[in-house]
C-alpha cells in the first residue's frame, strides 16, 4: 500500500499589499486548495499564468515573500509545515524536498563554477568532505547525462547551454536524494528535443530514486507524458483533479477541456485558435441548447503575391579565440536562401544553437553578415549606408522572445510607443502620435488605460502585445518574430497567434516566424525552413514538412513534440 508523503489541506495564500489591502492568490473565500502526493508518484499541477500553481508549490517550504499569509495545513509525513520553525524548514530544503525552477540562469550563481555549487548541498546536508563531495558531484553530472562530467565541473553556468543548465539544476536537486522534487515549469524555455530529454530524465530518475515529483506546467499535453495524477487550477482554486487517464479520456470540467483544446494541433489548420474563453462560451451555449460558432479552416494564401524579401546565400561567422594568439572561425549561418511573399509567413524551426535566431538578426544587420544578399524593395539591405539603413529599418521590424527585457522599464507604455514615431518622423506632433499609439493599443487588444502604465504592471502576454504595437507604430511591411510566443502559456499564446493572423490579414504584413515549436509553426506558417548547425536542411510548405518530412532531423523534431497522454497498449 502506497503511503502519503505530502498532503495539502484547505490551503489559502494571500499577499498583504499595504493599507489593509490583501490579494488572494490561492483559495477564494472559504474554498482552499487540497490535494495529496503519495510516495513514488508524479502529480502535475496545471493551469494558466496567475492560476496560483507556483504559489501553492512554493508554500510547501515557505519560499514566499515576507508579505505572504498562509492558512490551512501542509502535512509532510503527518507534520504540519505551516507550524514548522525556520530551522525545521532549512533541514528539509534540499535534503528531503528539493526544487528545480523554470529559469536555471536565475537559480545558478554566475560567479561560482558548477562543481562548487553541486558540492555545497553535499557538504552542508550530507556531511561529506571536499574530496568526497567532488567525486559525488561528478557522479551526479554523469547521472543527468552531461558529457565529460569531470571536466564540466569546472565550467561556469554561462558556458553551458540551457538544457545543460537545467540538467545541472536537477543534479543539484538530487544531490541529497530527496523524497519529493518540486519541478516548476522546468522545460518551458527549452526546445522540443531538449524538453523531451528533460522529461525522460525526470521519469528515469523518479523510478531509480523512488521519489515523488510535483510537476508544475501550463501545458496539459506535456504533463500527459509524465504525470500519474493531474490537478487543474484556475484563479486560485482547483477545478478538477483525477488520474491522468481520466483527465485526458473523460475530463469533467469545461476549463480542463479548454486547456486540452487551445494548443495548436499538428492535424488540420484552423483559421483561428480557440482560446479559453471561446471554449467556456461554447460549453455554456451547448448547455443552453444552442451551438457556438463553427471552427473554420484557414484559407489558402495568394500564390501570386509579390515577393517582398529575397535572401540569397546569407552567411554569418564569428571568430573565437583559440590558444593565446590564435582564433578559429565558427560558421553560425551558412548559405541560407528563401523568398518571402507579401501577406505570407515563413516559419524557421530548429533546436537551440541551430542558427535560426542568428539568421533573423543578420537579416536586420543586428549582426553584420559575412556574406550573401538580402533584397528588399530592389535594394540589398546588407550594403546600405547608415542613413539608408535607418530609413529601411522602419519597414522591417523585430519582436523579441522576452518582452520583459525588450521594453524599457522606465518608460510608460505611451512613451514606448511614441519614441519610435519621434525618431522616424511619423506624425506631425504629440497629439497625433498619442492618438495613433492609443489606436494601436486597441488594435492589439489593450484598452486606453494601458497608455500611462509601466511594463511591470502587465502580464507576459500583455507585454508581448505592447512589443507588437511598438513595431506597428512604424507601418512595417515585414516582421521578424524571434520566439515571440515561446514563453507564454497556451491560452495567451493562442491569443497572440490569433492577433498576428488578424494583423496580417488586415495590413498585409509578412512574417519571418522563428520558433522551436512545430505545432505553432504549423498554425501560422505557409512555408517552413528547418535549420541545423547553421544550415537549411529542409525547405517546403508547412503541410508538406509535417505530412512527409524528408530529413531524419526533421523527423526527430516532430517525434519530440508532446502528444499528451497515451494509454499503454
Amino acid at each position: 500500500m502506497t503511503s502519503m508523503l505530502l498532503s495539502i489541506q484547505d490551503l489559502k495564500v494571500a499577499f498583504r499589499m499595504g493599507k489593509g489591502v490583501r490579494a488572494e492568490a490561492v483559495g477564494r473565500g472559504n474554498t482552499g486548495v487540497s490535494f495529496d502526493i503519495p510516495e513514488n508518484t508524479t502529480v502535475a499541477l496545471v493551469g494558466e499564468s496567475g492560476s496560483g500553481k507556483s504559489v501553492t508549490a512554493m508554500s510547501v517550504l515557505n519560499l514566499l515573500p515576507d508579505n505572504a499569509e498562509r492558512s490551512g495545513r501542509i502535512l509532510w509525513r503527518e507534520k504540519d509545515l505551516l507550524k514548522a520553525t525556520l530551522a525545521d524548514l532549512q533541514a528539509l530544503r534540499g535534503r528531503e524536498i528539493a526544487c528545480v525552477f523554470q529559469d536555471p540562469m536565475s537559480s545558478l550563481n554566475p560567479v561560482f563554477n558548477v562543481g562548487q555549487q553541486l558540492c555545497e548541498p553535499l557538504i552542508k546536508h550530507m556531511g561529506l568532505n571536499r574530496r568526497a563531495a567532488l567525486q559525488r558531484a561528478e557522479e551526479l553530472m554523469a547521472e543527468v547525462g552531461i558529457p565529460e562530467p569531470k571536466r564540466r565541473l569546472a565550467s561556469y553556468p554561462h558556458e553551458m547551454s540551457g538544457g545543460q543548465q537545467q540538467r545541472v539544476m536537477i543534479a543539484m536537486a538530487l544531490a541529497c536524494e530527496p523524497k519529493l522534487l518540486i519541478a516548476d515549469e522546468p522545460t518551458t524555455a527549452l526546445d522540443v528535443t531538449i524538453q523531451r530529454q528533460i522529461l525522460e530524465l525526470l521519469a528515469r530518475l523518479k523510478t531509480s530514486h523512488r521519489m515523488s515529483v510535483l510537476f508544475i506546467s501550463h501545458d496539459l499535453g506535456l504533463v500527459g507524458e509524465i504525470a500519474d495524477r493531474v490537478v487543474v487550477m484556475r484563479q486560485g482554486v482547483i477545478r478538477e483533479q483525477a488520474p491522468v487517464a481520466s483527465i485526458f479520456g473523460n475530463p469533467q470540467d469545461d476549463y480542463t477541456k479548454a486547456l486540452l483544446a487551445c494548443r495548436p494541433s499538428l492535424d488540420g489548420n484552423p483559421a483561428r485558435l480557440m482560446v479559453i474563453d471561446d471554449h467556456m462560451a461554447a460549453a455554456l451555449a451547448l448547455a443552453a441548447g444552442t451551438t457556438g460558432a463553427a471552427l473554420q479552416q484557414a484559407k489558402p494564401k495568394d500564390a501570386a503575391a509579390p515577393v517582398v524579401l529575397e535572401v540569397r546565400a546569407l552567411a554569418k561567422s564569428f571568430w573565437l579565440r583559440q590558444g593565446l594568439f590564435g582564433k578559429r572561425e565558427f560558421k553560425a549561418v551558412q548559405n541560407v536562401n528563401f523568398q518571402l511573399k507579401r501577406g505570407h509567413t515563413l516559419g524557421v524551426v530548429g533546436e537551440s544553437g541551430s542558427g535560426k535566431t542568428t539568421m533573423g538578426l543578420t537579416l536586420l544587420r543586428l549582426h553584420e553578415p559575412t556574406g550573401g544578399e538580402v533584397i528588399f524593395d530592389g535594394k540589398d539591405l546588407l550594403r546600405l549606408s547608415d542613413r539608408e539603413r535607418q530609413g529601411m529599418r522602419r519597414r522591417i521590424q523585430i519582436v523579441f522572445q522576452n518582452p520583459y527585457a525588450s521594453l524599457n522599464p522606465r518608460f510608460t507604455i505611451g512613451q514606448t510607443l511614441i519614441e519610435p514615431m519621434v525618431i522616424h518622423g511619423i506624425g506631425t506632433g504629440l497629439a497625433e502620435r498619442e492618438q495613433r499609439a492609443r489606436t494601436l493599443l486597441e488594435k492589439v487588444g489593450l484598452d486606453g488605460r494601458a497608455f500611462g502604465k509601466y511594463p511591470h504592471e502587465f502580464s507576459g502576454g500583455q507585454r508581448q502585445r505592447v512589443a507588437i504595437a511598438r513595431c506597428l507604430t512604424l507601418n512595417p511591411e515585414v516582421l521578424v518574430l524571434d520566439e515571440a510566443v515561446s514563453a507564454l502559456d497556451v491560452s495567451v499564446q493562442a491569443q497572440v497567434l490569433n492577433l498576428l493572423k488578424d494583423l496580417q490579414d488586415e495590413l498585409g504584413l509578412s512574417y519571418v516566424f522563428i520558433s522551436h515549436d512545430l505545432a505553432v509553426v504549423r498554425f501560422i506558417s505557409d512555408e517552413v525552413l528547418v535549420m541545423k548547425d547553421g544550415v537549411v536542411v529542409e525547405q517546403a510548405s508547412a503541410a508538406q514538412i509535417l505530412a512527409a518530412p524528408k530529413e531524419d532531423y526533421t523527423k526527430r523534431l516532430l517525434a519530440a513534440i508532446p502528444r499528451g497522454y497515451a494509454a499503454a497498449p
